[in-house]
């Protein structure tokens, strides 16, 4: 019982952790989104201070084309956080599901153990 008291325990605390990676992943894909956003303000800005929007232009802003490469990068960034996202959710799915058998199976031992005991009562 002990023993498997402590493996619900470990799975418990491993699905709780899957959760705060997901939760952390969430998070940076928000901060990024809200820094793509930001940047995307800010080039415009620029578009409009400058009045050149064509990244071709001999004149373009060069702080417009850097804004532009971060947010190029942020994008990609975002990008690959979504599929890590995906993966992690994926593993926490199957690390919590983990954890609801291994209680099943210890609420089945828990009630074949009094019902055993229960007999042995009445038997003696």
């Amino acid at each position: 019982m002990k023993s498997r008291d402590s493996a619900i325990r470990m799975l418990r605390f491993q699905a709780e952790e899957r959760r705060r990676q997901v939760g952390q992943i969430e998070t940076m894909i928000e901060e990024f989104t809200r820094m793509v956003s930001d940047l995307d303000l800010e080039i415009a800005a620029e578009h409009r201070r400058t009045g050149i929007e064509d990244e071709k232009h001999f004149a373009y802003s060069t702080f417009a084309r850097a804004a532009s490469q971060r947010r190029e990068n942020l994008q990609a960034s975002i990008d690959e956080l979504n599929q890590q996202l995906d993966t992690a959710k994926a593993a926490f799915d199957l690390a919590e599901a983990e954890v609801d058998r291994e209680e099943e199976k210890l609420q089945r031992e828990t009630a074949q153990d009094g019902a055993h005991h229960e007999a042995e009562r009445a038997a003696g």
